[in-house]
């Protein structure tokens, strides 16, 4: 009777120990400002702000008049709001892997205003990846990162990477870091 009993809990043990190391992970912590996703949201993928440093939101949010060619200007109240969120919840900040890799791979004098110009997204993106998007007319652009990556508003980037008109890529086979 003990050995039983000792075989299902060691079973149970096994089995729900699965369900931890199998379980997706994110990689930046997903976005959990409702006023952020709405607004930034509405014209791009609201990015996570673990995808860049303080200092490059701090740029950002103090141009919004000229937001890559678009006025994207928020009250003051607002704004200093989401200026708050992002800094607090910036790469340098956080403990998520991808966030502390994109922190890592940027040299502290520059201040990348484009998540597609940080080099550690540079680099996972490498020449063949880069060119499936670059001639896709499926993809609206670099600013878009859920048309490939299915589950970044999760925070989640390697798994569920489905490249329109190429299909499902397997990130593991081909991880950088």
């Amino acid at each position: 009777m003990k050995s039983n009993l000792k075989k299902l809990f060691i079973t149970t043990c096994m089995i729900l120990s699965s369900n931890i190391v199998f379980a997706e992970i994110s990689e930046v912590i997903p976005v959990n400002n409702a006023l952020y996703a709405e607004e930034c949201g509405a014209c791009h993928f609201a990015y996570q702000p673990g995808l860049m440093p303080a200092r490059s939101w701090q740029k950002i949010m103090k141009n919004l008049a000229n937001h890559f060619d678009d006025n994207a200007e928020l009250d003051t109240e607002d704004q200093r709001l989401l200026t708050d969120y992002l800094i607090y919840n910036s790469a340098e900040s956080s403990i998520y892997r991808h966030s502390m890799n994109v922190d890592s791979s940027i040299a502290w004098n520059q201040i990348p205003l484009r998540v597609s110009k940080i080099p550690y997204i540079r680099f996972q993106h490498d020449d063949f990846i880069a060119d499936m998007l670059k001639y896709n007319p499926k993809i609206k652009s670099r600013s878009y990162c859920n048309d490939c990556h299915t589950k970044a508003e999760d925070g989640i980037y390697a798994d569920g990477i489905d490249i329109p008109g190429y299909g499902k890529w397997d990130m593991h086979r081909c991880m950088k870091f």
